[in-house]
């Protein structure tokens, strides 16, 4: 067996990951589990998440919780309870594979929840191949108990992952602008919480208006806008550790949309100037201030692709908004998009394979995404009042939020690159501008 540890400093301990070594799972049979996601024609995979053994209700708990992810997910059919053809199987024990075909189901995952000599709780998982009989992976996991449900999380990615070839995302924590109040005079404060809506927190306690959060790749930290009543709006940086708060720059004029580098050591955002707006980076450690763009028009929301060599924004230098792509020294700017409408807010996947945007056009805002070059652009979803697409780190979702107008305001969704998925993220009230963590294992 090798051991694989996962470390999480906010407010986590770390948790480590044993595989177990798969008892008959050879390589001809694991290519039968797979749903291919990636022409977009494919039908989700019936699978049963059977109660996991052991510990009271958290067992249930944690299995519940994987169902509720994989069936969000949109890639796989959980089988309702009241269908399961038998009792949970003992964990040790080979399900009835014939009883679980009758019923349907392709994917089987079983489960136990102990504890050991420690008071850690042990949670350990099989996932089988219904059809070949086979067991496809199994892992257990060791971690203090009040991380349960972050458990069932990567329990989740692994079945995810196993079955899609995608990365995860399930270990991962979303940040948006908690919006309360009348519409014309809301408290807006930086929330964040897991990416299925639960464990929210207040970052900010609502001294200032805040937009555009960003987590940094590498850190415990986001960049935001925020504005104090009689103060130009201000690009900041929070700690999630220690709470800390601080200004980047020291601009005289309004900076806004701000973005981190792939390495988490510098920044990149918007600084305007009378009626225009550059584009500037800044070095977080060494806070050197280097101009990338010099226009008369207004260029914004910069962001980088993943290795780092280029920069995607917009500008309405040629008349209407539209998106540009440059090297990461500000040279050889391109214009990308040729659509009908404007394009604002784009977004780089951390693949590298896409850019994601906001596309208005006949009064209707849509998530869209293209190639890098401009090339291959669909719309995944649109409507009344679409808005800020961010990344999931697999490259396969983004989230964004949808305000249908009047007195109401904006709910998150996800929506996967197919624009066959689309899922409601349920928050504690009105919510906007959300922002998309690495996976908790890669943040350090």
């Amino acid at each position: 067996m090798r051991t694989l540890k996962i470390a999480c400093r906010i407010g986590l301990a770390a948790a480590a990951l044993v595989l177990l070594a798969p008892t008959l799972a050879p390589d001809t049979a694991r290519a039968e589990l797979v749903v291919d996601v990636r022409g977009g024609q494919f039908q989700p995979m019936p699978i049963a998440v059977t109660d996991f053994a052991g510990e009271g209700n958290l067992g249930p708990e944690i299995s519940g919780i994987v169902t509720s992810n994989l069936g969000r997910s949109g890639y796989f059919a959980p089988l309702a309870r009241d269908r399961f053809p038998e009792a949970a199987p003992a964990f040790d024990a080979v399900p009835r594979f014939d009883a679980w075909r009758a019923a349907g189901v392709q994917g089987l995952v079983t489960g136990r929840v102990t504890r050991d000599g420690q008071g850690r709780l042990r949670t350990e998982f099989r996932l089988w191949d219904v059809t070949t009989g086979q067991q496809i992976t199994g892992q257990q996991f060791f971690t203090d108990p009040n991380n349960w449900r972050r458990v069932g999380h990567i329990i989740s990615d692994s079945v995810f992952t196993r079955i899609t070839g995608l990365g995860g995302f399930f270990d991962t924590r979303i940040v948006f602008v908690d919006e309360t109040g009348p519409k014309e005079n809301r408290l807006k404060r930086l929330a964040i919480m897991d990416q299925d809506g639960a464990n929210v927190r207040f970052l900010t306690p609502g001294d200032a208006s805040v937009v555009t959060p960003r987590f940094s790749p590498r850190a415990q930290e986001i960049a935001f806008m925020a504005q104090t009543s009689g103060e130009q709006p201000r690009v900041q940086v929070l700690n999630l550790e220690t709470g800390a708060r601080q200004a980047v720059g020291n601009f005289p004029d309004m900076t806004s949309s701000p973005r981190f580098a792939p390495s988490g050591r510098a920044i990149v955002m918007a600084l305007q100037q009378g009626g225009n707006a550059n584009i500037y980076q800044i070095d977080l450690v060494s806070r050197t201030t280097t101009r990338l763009t010099s226009s008369v028009a207004i260029d914004t929301s910069p962001s980088f692709s993943p290795d780092g060599t280029q920069i995607v924004f917009e500008s309405d230098r040629g008349g209407t908004q539209q998106l540009y792509v440059m090297n990461a020294d500000g040279s050889d700017v391109r214009r990308i998009s040729f659509g009908q409408g404007s394009y604002s807010q784009p977004a780089w996947s951390p693949r590298g394979d896409l850019i994601a945007f906001t596309r208005m056009s006949g009064g209707r805002f849509s998530i869209g995404v293209m190639r890098p070059d401009g090339s291959g652009e669909r719309i995944l979803t649109e409507g009344f009042h679409n808005e800020g697409p961010a990344w999931a780190p697999n490259g396969q979702y983004i989230v964004f939020f949808r305000d249908p107008g009047g007195q109401s305001g904006g709910q998150l969704y996800m929506v996967d690159i197919t624009g066959r998925v689309e899922v409601q993220i349920p928050t504690p009230g009105f919510a906007s501008d959300p922002t998309w963590s690495p996976l908790l294992s890669e943040v350090r």
